[in-house]
């Protein structure tokens, strides 16, 4: 990425972590609420290039860190986000039948939010979180997918925007 990216880039994610934080975070809904940045990091890995999405993945998890309400070790949201945003790049990467496509592009958002919650579910479990009953952590993992189900197509043509603003290929610098 050049440095034109990167420095527009970064105040994006900070606007979205600061909206989560202090908007997104305070709502009590049921099944477990949603992550707005999440969703942010994820939309824009599917329509990165592989090596792109590990930057934002990176860059997400380690804002997924700073937050309130991560009942993890340090780091491990931004190794999973890491991870989570190169491989729905990878998936996706060539494929214009879902760079064209909306709902191919929610589809990919949705699972990947489901897969990322299992990972931190599994991972957490494995460095001693405390995870809860499995009642409520199906009711959770459910309820978190269904809100990203409800959120990213309404988010989506802003994300995608900003995106294209940013990496677009044509610009001429």
């Amino acid at each position: 990425m050049l440095t034109r990216q990167i420095s527009v880039a970064t105040p994006i994610f900070l606007l979205i972590f600061v909206i989560q934080e202090a908007v997104i975070a305070q709502f009590r809904l049921p099944g477990g609420g949603f992550s707005i940045l999440m969703i942010f990091a994820l939309t824009w890995a599917v329509l990165s290039h592989p090596e792109v999405a590990a930057v934002i993945g990176f860059s997400a998890g380690i804002l997924m860190d700073l937050s309130q309400s991560a009942s993890g070790p340090f780091g491990q949201w931004t190794l999973i986000m890491l991870l989570a945003g190169y491989a729905i790049s990878y998936i996706g990467y060539g494929d214009d039948n879902i760079h064209a496509n909306a709902i191919g592009i929610v589809f990919f958002v949705v699972v990947a939010n489901f897969f990322v919650e299992i990972a931190y579910l599994i991972s957490g479990a494995l460095l001693g979180v405390s995870t809860g009953a499995f009642s409520q952590i199906v009711i959770t993992l459910l309820g978190m997918s269904i809100w990203a189900l409800l959120v990213s197509p309404i988010m989506l043509p802003v994300f995608t925007r900003l995106h294209a603003l940013i990496f677009d290929s044509r610009s001429s610098i």
